[in-house]
Formats: C-alpha cells, sequence, structure tokens
C-alpha cells in the first residue's frame, strides 16, 4: 500500500510537472506569435490591412465587404484582430499552464486511486488478479465514456484505452519481475 501511494504521488506529480512544462511552451510560442504579429503591424500596416482583408475573403466575404470589416477591426484593436482571425488566438483559447497541470495531476490521482483502493479491500493472495482486473475493466469503461462524450465510437475507444492501458500495465510487471518484487 505504501508503494501504491507512493506511486500515485509520484505519477500525479510528474503528469503535472510534464503538463506545466508542455503548455507553458505552447504559451511562450502563442506569445512570440503575438510580438512578431505586432512587429508586422508597425512594421507594414498597410500589408497587414490586405493580409487580413484576404482571410476574410478566404472565408466567403466578397473583396469589397472583407477590405472594409478589416478596416474597421483594425480600426479598433489591430492586434487582437490579426491575433484572433491569422493566429486563432483567443482570451479563451490561451494557454494556462497552472490549469493544466492541476489538471493532469488530479486525472492521474482519481485513476491511481481505484487500484489502491480494490489492494486494500480485498485479500493478499488476490491482488493481483483482483487490481489486474479492475483496473482493465475501468479502462474499458473510461475508454468508451470519453468516446462517448468526444461522439467518438465508443467499442473503438474502449480498445484503444484499453490496448495502452494493458501495455503499461504488463510492461510496469516486467520490470517489477525483472527487480524480483512481482512474483
Amino acid at each position: 500500500m505504501v508503494a501504491g501511494l507512493a506511486g500515485l504521488v509520484a505519477g500525479a506529480m510528474s503528469m503535472a510537472a510534464g503538463e506545466y512544462v508542455s503548455v507553458s511552451s505552447q504559451a511562450d510560442t502563442e506569445a512570440a506569435d503575438v510580438a512578431k504579429e505586432a512587429a508586422e503591424l508597425k512594421a507594414d500596416p498597410a500589408g497587414e490591412l490586405t493580409e487580413l482583408a484576404s482571410i476574410y475573403e478566404g472565408r466567403g466575404v466578397s473583396p469589397e465587404l472583407a477590405l472594409q470589416v478589416a478596416k474597421e477591426m483594425m480600426a479598433g484593436d489591430a492586434l487582437a484582430a490579426h491575433t484572433r482571425n491569422e493566429l486563432g488566438n483567443t482570451p479563451a483559447s490561451g494557454a494556462n499552464p497552472i490549469q493544466a497541470g492541476l489538471v493532469s495531476a488530479a486525472t492521474f490521482a482519481s485513476g491511481a486511486a481505484l487500484p489502491l483502493l480494490v489492494a486494500a479491500a480485498i485479500p493478499e493472495a488476490g491482488i493481483l488478479i483482483g487490481v489486474s482486473l479492475t483496473t482493465l475493466l475501468a479502462l474499458v469503461a473510461l475508454g468508451a465514456i470519453g468516446a462517448w462524450v468526444g461522439g467518438a465510437g465508443m467499442v473503438r475507444g474502449a480498445a484503444r484505452v484499453t490496448l495502452w492501458g494493458a501495455l503499461a500495465m504488463l510492461a510496469t510487471a516486467l520490470v517489477g519481475w525483472l527487480f524480483g518484487t512481482v512474483a
């Protein structure tokens, strides 16, 4: 149980750190793109107006109306108009590293809690099979639910999550066997 709890904490921290670093890198890239766009607006406002108008034309707006919309958008907040239309960045879509890290840690800890609860509830002789079967059933359920929520095929989602989860369990058991901690 101590090793399982240590694994839960270490795994949650590892997932949080990895997600934080990844999303921080994404936020840095987004900030650099916005700075580049600001410099382009300062250096060539006419060219940026043409570029914005062409984006609207590409979405089906007539050339005359596209130019009018681009002028009006740039008269307000030109940088916001370009980051939204050219880069796809909006205030709501910005990367949030702390939020991503906390969600990742909580998700990992929630998933790791089930095998620990099963291990605590069943006799020692049945832990290996009980935890393995319960975890595989949970993977099937979570894969199907995730696919359903995302509007994808539940069987395919369940199969994918179960396959990769089972492979991860197998790799973990193999390492344990190599080090003599799993019989």
